[in-house]
């Protein structure tokens, strides 16, 4: 394809079985990495033989194979063979997602080609991690946030900026939320947690050292923890009381792309609304004191900013 030539754009739908593979291959035990990588070198299986059969051909079990599935988004075996027969089905039509966008960006690629890569990147991670949404447990974490006393939440680097945007989100609706990016004092205020409080650690590896200290920390404290990660084998997830997984699309972004990030806000802005809806009263009415008490601070037509810098309050020149 040349420079010139821009791949058209892909649905959500097309985010699929091989790049759900490859994003999660590396987090796989030893059994469900061997259907994967067969299933990578041969995407036509799931339709040509039964669960019992892939298990044998893998030389596992078919609960290993149905837990499989589950790992990379789909509900079972039949989910899966439905989104392999439509991958099969476009790829005889057009290149699949890796033939038009390769597995790395290029110098030669043009800006319409460059951006065609990161917006199948950002809304196929988007459409993946809905695809994973556990609503009972979303529901569940969301009580918990909306009953509880206290909520720390928990992320270092790029993870730390979407924990910084949950504590504010939740701040505004009454809910006493704080986020901490520093592991002193996200232990010090771990510390003062226990029974009623809520502890989220956020880290798109789960790996992430300092994460996985504090929740664990919160957790002995009694705290109700939650890990918001793409691998649910991870050290995050083993800390916590409950684990919500998000997506990210592998190896076409570096670790720590802003597609691992807005998949992480995807499953905050849920829950969000999730925590507003237990008590809509409640969030209607701080969003109400929150926005007036900011509201001097919005610049309107009427009040021009050469105005507003003289008159910060009421209008009057300052001496």
């Amino acid at each position: 394809m040349s420079s010139a030539e821009v791949p058209p754009a892909q649905t959500t739908a097309e985010f699929g079985v091989s790049s759900r593979i490859r994003a999660q291959l590396s987090h796989m035990t030893q059994s469900m990495a061997k259907i994967g990588q067969l299933l990578l070198e041969n995407p036509e299986l799931p339709l040509q033989l039964s669960i019992t059969e892939l298990a044998e051909r893998a030389g596992t079990s078919a609960a290993t194979v149905t837990r499989f599935c589950r790992l990379i988004g789909y509900g079972g075996y039949l989910p899966l063979r439905v989104s392999s027969a439509a991958d099969l089905g476009r790829s005889s039509a057009q290149d699949t997602w890796e033939q038009v966008i390769g597995h790395t960006f290029h110098p030669r690629q043009d800006p319409a080609q460059v951006l065609r890569t990161l917006l199948n990147a950002h809304v196929g991670a988007l459409q993946a991690t809905a695809d994973l949404a556990d609503l009972a447990l979303l529901q569940r974490v969301a009580a918990a946030i909306a009953t509880s006393r206290h909520v720390d939440i928990y992320g270092i680097g790029g993870s730390g900026l979407v924990a910084a945007g949950m504590h504010e989100r939740l701040y505004r609706i009454g809910i006493n939320a704080h986020a901490w990016t520093e592991v002193h004092l996200g232990l010090t205020s771990g510390a003062l947690l226990g029974e009623g409080a809520v502890a989220i650690g956020v880290s798109n590896s789960g790996r992430t050292s300092e994460t996985v200290e504090m929740l664990g920390f919160a957790g002995s404290q009694g705290a109700f923890t939650v890990a918001l990660t793409s691998d649910p084998s991870s050290p995050l997830a083993a800390v916590a009381d409950v684990h919500i997984q998000s997506y990210t699309p592998g190896e076409y972004l570096q670790p720590g792309d802003f597609a691992a990030q807005h998949a992480q806000l995807f499953v905050f802005d849920l829950l969000y609304l999730m925590v507003a809806q237990q008590n809509f009263e409640r969030t209607t009415t701080t969003l109400a004191r929150t926005a007036a008490a900011v509201a001097t601070h919005r610049e309107t037509q009427s009040r021009t900013p050469r105005a507003a810098i003289a008159s910060p309050t009421n209008g009057t020149p300052s001496s």
